[in-house]
């Protein structure tokens, strides 16, 4: 018994030209969109899906409003990206964002305990922890959604 394969390469040079040009082509509108489309999914996370970008649901806040957003007007106003022919990149300029994706234990430094008000209630405390709630970040579905970008960009060039 015998098997053999065939190879056609009848369509090889204009492959190979295709991808040849390539080489030429300017990313930036890419990374725009890539920038953008990952701003977007940001702040759908905060306004919307309220999870980190692997999936876990964030802790509630102490009040019970909406977690991120009633002082976090600050925060989803920080988001932004930015795009050059080589990358993108998006996440939060606000000066205490990094507390929310990372969390924080939060100490007085210069009496025995912190003191704030919530809602009509004075709270003195010996510390308070803010738990993480990550923002900033790919999900599975990101992921995919800018895979899918980049592959439709790169499927437009090759036709």
């Amino acid at each position: 018994m015998s098997s053999s394969i065939v190879v056609d390469i009848n369509d090889l040079e204009l492959t190979a030209d295709k991808i040849a040009a390539l080489e030429h082509v300017d990313p930036s509108d890419l990374m725009t969109n890539v920038g953008a489309i990952g701003e977007s999914q940001t702040r759908r996370r905060i306004t919307e899906e309220k999870t980190g970008p692997d999936g876990t649901p964030w802790p509630p806040n102490r009040t019970g409003t909406s977690i991120l957003l009633r002082t976090g007007e600050h925060l989803l106003g920080s988001v932004a990206f930015v795009a050059s022919a080589d990358e993108a990149e998006w996440g939060a300029s606000w000066e205490w964002a990094h507390v929310h994706q990372d969390g924080m234990t939060i100490k007085p430094k210069d009496a025995k305990r912190l003191a704030f008000v919530i809602g009509n209630q004075q709270i003195f405390a010996r510390q308070v922890t803010i738990p993480p709630r990550p923002f900033v970040g790919l999900s599975d579905d990101n992921r995919v959604e800018l895979s899918d970008v980049t592959t439709d960009w790169l499927g437009s060039l090759l036709q």
